[in-house]
């Protein structure tokens, strides 16, 4: 976007990987939904495309903002007019230095991933977000424990309702064929042939699209297909080592077969989980899927940012953080203006793509001095997704998040066909959950956005028979 907006500027893009991520096959699905893959492709094409861009494989060191420098891991320095960092995030990992625990958030780590997991007899894994959730349910001929530290499945995009609605899939042993997927799959150009430079494992490779778990086999040892198993409202209070767990003198449990059957474990395993609840399991790894923290580390040292609470870079409605000439977008940026009733961020490709390109199109604006309004996209929290075969539709405040016990719930649920919620407020639709071809994100989004008063049509409003849609055309 920068270098559409200043053809005649030299622009540099600084990674620390050798590809970068492109949105391919855009798709805009209603006034604020929008569809994409993300592919991983070589810096030349972006160079080739645009002559001023000019991309810089290098870890940044430290940033020096008041002397506009970026000093890079390879010994050089940068001078900048305009700085915009995108760094992204880091998963948030339940240990650091385990090798028996592993972050999934990039391609890199979905392959190493893919190559333990072929000699695993179970598995465990913790937390209860998007990766989470598509794991447990990708993941054949390997037991699998799940420990979310909620009630219910996928709490970060849904309900219990909804979670209920999704769990047959789960216990099903027969999978079906997975739709044809039209994304693309990942592959790191020619990263195979490289062997990866010794001592650097992490190095944080680039964040995974909507469909990483495409085109890799995630297939354990075992020949069954589906085996999880979930405990609920617990986290992990300690990972043991094989040989202090022989020390520690204490039990742990089998694969549990039933609600009453639970049976101490004979087999030794590699790594063993204690959960908050008191039960422990062995494991031969523990995949750690507990959401991410901005990745604000190389910028802070000496530099006087605004950080806020959840450790992003706070940034204004001109994606300006604290510092003179220097913003930020997606997940390493923190939204701390004044944010519109149905929108919240979330750190999700479809906002890094939203807030990339509304923060080139300030830095233009303010490199003109030409004043500019809030993108659209911040109107309305829209996420389009898919779980467990199903296509899913957020839209504002699909949770009733922030609302406490002012608001009523409509639902209408098909067994293994469609699930629909609906969040009203003062008569007013505030937000909405879709599970399954239900074609109705664009009638919801806009009910949403016109604020328009529902209450005179009550449970009419997800009444099967009647035509929603073209009621409210």
């Amino acid at each position: 976007k920068l270098a559409a907006e200043f053809p005649s500027e030299d622009i540099f893009l600084m990674t620390a990987s050798p590809v970068i991520k492109a949105v391919t096959n855009f798709k805009q699905v209603s006034k604020t939904l929008e569809e994409f893959d993300v592919e991983e492709q070589p810096s030349s094409l972006l160079e080739k495309r645009y002559p001023n861009i000019r991309v810089i494989q290098s870890g940044v060191k430290q940033l020096k903002s008041d002397e506009h420098k970026i000093y890079t891991e390879d010994g050089k320095e940068y001078m900048y007019e305009k700085l915009c960092l995108c760094a992204g995030a880091k998963p948030k990992l339940i240990v650091e230095g385990n090798p028996y625990v592993l972050g999934i958030r990039d391609t890199d780590s979905a392959q190493a991933f893919q190559k333990n997991l072929a000699q695993a007899e179970r598995i465990v894994v913790v937390g209860n977000g998007g990766i989470a959730l598509e794991l447990v349910y990708e993941i054949q001929g390997c037991e699998v424990i799940w420990a979310i530290k909620d009630k219910a499945i996928g709490n970060t995009f849904f309900d219990a309702g909804a979670a209920e609605f999704l769990l047959p899939k789960l216990s099903a042993e027969s999978r079906e064929t997975p739709m044809q997927c039209k994304r693309t799959k990942y592959t790191v150009e020619g990263s195979e042939e490289k062997a990866r430079p010794t001592g650097t494992p992490d190095k944080l490779g680039s964040a995974l699209g909507p469909d990483w778990h495409e085109g890799l086999h995630l297939k354990g040892a075992k020949e069954f297909s589906h085996k999880v198993h979930i405990e609920t409202l617990c986290e992990v209070k300690k990972i043991h080592l094989q040989e202090e767990f022989i020390q520690l003198q204490q039990t742990s449990l089998t694969f549990p077969k039933g609600e009453k059957n639970v049976e101490a474990d004979e087999v030794l395993w590699p790594v063993y989980v204690e959960l908050t609840n008191g039960k422990i399991y062995g494991c031969n790894f523990i995949v750690s899927a507990t959401g991410v923290v901005p990745n604000v580390e190389p910028f802070l040292d000496g530099n006087n940012f605004a950080v806020a609470e959840d450790g992003g870079l706070k940034v204004d409605k001109h994606m300006h953080t604290s510092l003179p000439d220097v913003y930020a977008a997606g997940d390493i940026c923190t939204a701390a203006w004044e944010l519109s009733p149905a929108w919240h961020q979330m750190r999700l490709w479809t906002q890094a793509r939203q807030m990339g390109w509304y923060a080139a199109k300030c830095m233009a604006a303010d490199a003109l001095g030409q004043s500019i309004d809030m993108d659209f996209s911040f109107e309305l929290f829209a996420h389009i997704t898919k779980f467990f075969n199903y296509k899913v539709v957020v839209l504002g405040k699909y949770n009733a998040q922030g609302l406490g016990s002012d608001h009523e719930l409509l639902l209408r649920c098909t067994k293994g066909h469609e699930y629909v919620k609906v969040v009203l407020q003062n008569g007013r639709m505030v937000g909405a959950v879709l599970i399954g071809e239900t074609d109705l994100e664009e009638t919801f989004e806009n009910l949403i956005l016109n604020q328009m008063d529902l209450s005179a049509y009550g449970e009419d409003l997800l009444n099967p028979d009647i035509d929603i849609e073209d009621y409210f055309d």
